[in-house]
């Protein structure tokens, strides 16, 4: 029998999408290629008693209207919250942290410069108008160019809200969507590591340096999220990410959702212009009347619909969709925990900063380098490193005593032979960290190596891309994946987007499958 909708791809917008139109009484069903689904919130024993979230880490962007729908804590989602948000340790022995509360946070930069924790107040309140905008449009539709009076009165309907900000604010919003992160940051800061802190987020995901135009923009993508009602918090499902995705999947098969892993989509079938069914790598056949990807737009355009099915224009568009996060993944077994040098050294150092993102990657000047040489070298001499240890809040994830850490590092060109580079590359990665916190490399059971084509094999992370596609201007909003096609609906009839290729992009969110489940419903 025929289903109402098919979702290629069992990551986790193609669960919510899947959740919503279930939930609407269509008869779904869920094709995953790999055995398990999850996408890349996965979590899984990468050595015998030691398992990890293996790809995407931690949470904050999952959006609390999803989570509340889905009643995704009821499927079994736990999410702690970090004690300390960040801590970046320093090559003189000293560190600065972001502690979570406000004050804390202002005595903390104030021992980095008094000027600067004078101006967190506005840097605080400036993102979070931003923010609160942002978080505004994120399970909205953005207005498709081209498209009819609906779509007008959706662009006029944005727009005011953009007129109803003071001209001051307005001007900030102009700031965050144009400017770099290091120039966005200089007009509140004037210290190199308090700006570098800032900083970090800006190049996550994202393979560029600190002045790169469009890159303050990525740092606020990180900062719209939230953790059990608290905004600006970052936290750990417990059980690492594949908890998320398994409640996910419980939650849509509860309202009737099938899922079948191991079905590896090899095509979809376009019949007299529409989406009619796939085609599996085995040679199977399913047919039915919707079909949404949760897949790379390049992946769904380039490799799994046929060109000539689509309009010449957004085919060639397609072949230069970019992307590359210049992204490194691995995850340590550890035999203790590892003792950062600047921890020891200062008396504000406790064990609650073990529990946040612990980032390598100082000040501006050390984000910038480790740009220039991935371009130049293809990695970084001196790479960006969070890690992170999951197991100081989730004593599940490794045996009593032992540890597991994620090592998130940045800048990577993904166009590098990796299978020839992946373990020398993994070797200078435990260098880095080892410079830091003596007796780390030591301290290392085993290692689980993703680089960026480990990625992409494994994930279908295109270029070892974690949001499938760069967050550009270019690829935005109603140009995500291209101008015309931002409404989640192919240039195919029945065939819908409902992954990160679309608004409002990369990030465990859950949005853009909300988003295009809604439209597809409007349709259907």
């Amino acid at each position: 029998m025929a289903q109402d909708a098919i979702i290629i791809g069992g990551g986790h917008n193609g669960l919510v999408c899947a959740y919503y139109l279930a939930n609407a009484g269509l008869n779904v069903r869920v094709l995953e290629r790999r055995g398990v689904v999850g996408g890349a919130a996965v979590t899984e024993e990468f050595h015998p008693g030691f398992k990890n979230s293996v790809a995407s880490y931690t949470v904050s962007l999952l959006n609390p209207k999803v989570i509340k729908d889905m009643d995704l804590h009821k499927h079994g989602l736990k999410i702690l919250e970090r004690k300390v948000n960040n801590l970046w340790p320093n090559t003189d022995g000293n560190f600065l942290a972001f502690p979570v509360g406000s004050k804390a946070l202002h005595d903390e930069i104030a021992l980095y410069s008094k000027a600067d924790a004078a101006a967190l107040e506005r840097y605080g309140r400036d993102i979070e108008m931003v923010a609160d905008l942002i978080r505004s449009f994120l399970l909205e539709t953005p207005p498709n160019v081209g498209g009819g009076i609906r779509d007008l009165l959706k662009a006029a309907g944005f727009a005011n809200r953009l007129r109803k900000l003071s001209i001051e604010d307005e001007r900030i919003v102009m700031d965050i969507f144009t400017k770099s992160v290091a120039d966005f940051l200089s007009m509140y800061f004037e210290n190199d590591y308090v700006k570098g802190a800032f900083a970090f987020d800006g190049v996550v995901g994202n393979y560029a340096d600190t002045r790169t135009p469009g890159t303050a923009y990525v740092l606020m993508h990180h900062a719209f999220g939230e953790v059990n009602g608290k905004k600006g918090v970052w936290g750990h499902a417990v059980g690492g990410m594949g908890a998320i995705t398994q409640a996910m999947a419980s939650a849509a098969q509860a309202k009737g959702a099938e899922i079948e892993t191991d079905a590896a989509v090899k095509r979809v079938l376009v019949e007299n212009g529409k989406a009619v069914g796939v085609e599996l790598e085995d040679g199977t056949i399913h047919r039915a009347r919707i079909i949404a990807a949760n897949v790379n737009p390049s992946v769904l355009y380039n490799q799994m619909v046929d060109e000539a099915a689509m309009p010449a224009d957004f085919a060639r568009r397609m072949k230069h969709y970019k992307n590359g996060s210049g992204t490194f993944r691995m995850n340590v077994a550890l035999s203790d925990l590892p003792k950062f040098t600047c921890l020891d050294q200062q008396p504000r150092g406790t064990a609650d900063h073990l529990t946040g993102g612990i980032v390598i990657a100082p000040t501006l000047d050390y984000l910038d380098k480790a740009y220039r040489d991935a371009a130049e070298f293809g990695w970084s001499k001196a790479p960006i490193v969070e890690m992170l240890i999951p197991s100081t809040l989730d004593d599940t994830l490794a045996p009593e005593g032992q540890h597991v850490a994620s090592l998130f590092c940045q800048q990577f060109d993904p166009d590098v032979d990796w299978d020839a580079h992946r373990e020398a590359t993994a070797d200078l990665i435990i260098d880095c960290v080892e410079a830091y916190a003596p007796g780390f490399k030591d301290s290392v059971i085993a290692r689980q190596i993703h680089s960026p084509l480990d990625l992409e094999r494994k994930f279908g992370l295109t270029r070892g891309d974690i949001m499938h596609g760069h967050l550009s201007l270019d690829q935005m909003f109603s140009a995500r994946p291209v101008l015309g096609h931002g409404n989640y609906r192919a240039p195919i009839q029945g065939l819908y987007m409902c992954g990160a290729g679309t608004h409002p992009g990369g990030g465990v969110t859950g949005a853009p499958g909300h988003n295009a489940a809604k439209e597809i419903l409007r349709d259907h």
